[in-house]
């Protein structure tokens, strides 16, 4: 509902290969290590962005979109769904392609201010399971 095929394609194949994860710490047990893992392994660079700043899978962390010094084009958001659209808003400031909210991740004004602003975007999806339909 919330992207379509294409889109997914998109994003995952032609967006750009710098990928910044809200989200991610260094917490094996939660969804974001793991699905930045396969992001790593499908050729993605992984840059953390956590209040804590933590070096994750081998990339500096830090705090915001803002404080990343280079270029993203892809922000993986696995913030609640209250902080989301804050998250999406910063990602259209600092210049992303897109946007991809996690599964349960949703907030659609968030989307529609986001696809507004020209970027693709992907909603309540998760990019570890759309990954192997590209192969």
């Amino acid at each position: 509902m919330y992207a379509d095929a294409e889109t997914v394609r998109r994003i995952l194949r032609d967006s750009g290969d710098t990928w910044a994860v809200v989200g991610l710490s260094t917490n094996p047990s939660r969804a974001a290590y793991g699905v930045a893992r396969v992001l790593q392994d499908f050729g993605k660079r992984v840059v953390p962005v956590h209040p804590k700043a933590e070096t994750v899978h081998g990339e500096q962390g830090y705090a915001s979109l803002a404080e990343i010094p280079f270029p993203v084009d892809v922000v993986d958001v696995f913030v609640n769904s209250a902080q989301a659209g804050a998250v999406a808003d910063e990602a259209v400031a600092v210049g992303a392609k897109a946007v991809w909210f996690q599964l349960g991740v949703i907030d659609e004004d968030a989307y529609a201010r986001t696809r507004e602003a020209g970027l693709d975007m992907v909603m309540d999806r998760c990019p570890a399971i759309e990954i192997p339909s590209l192969r």
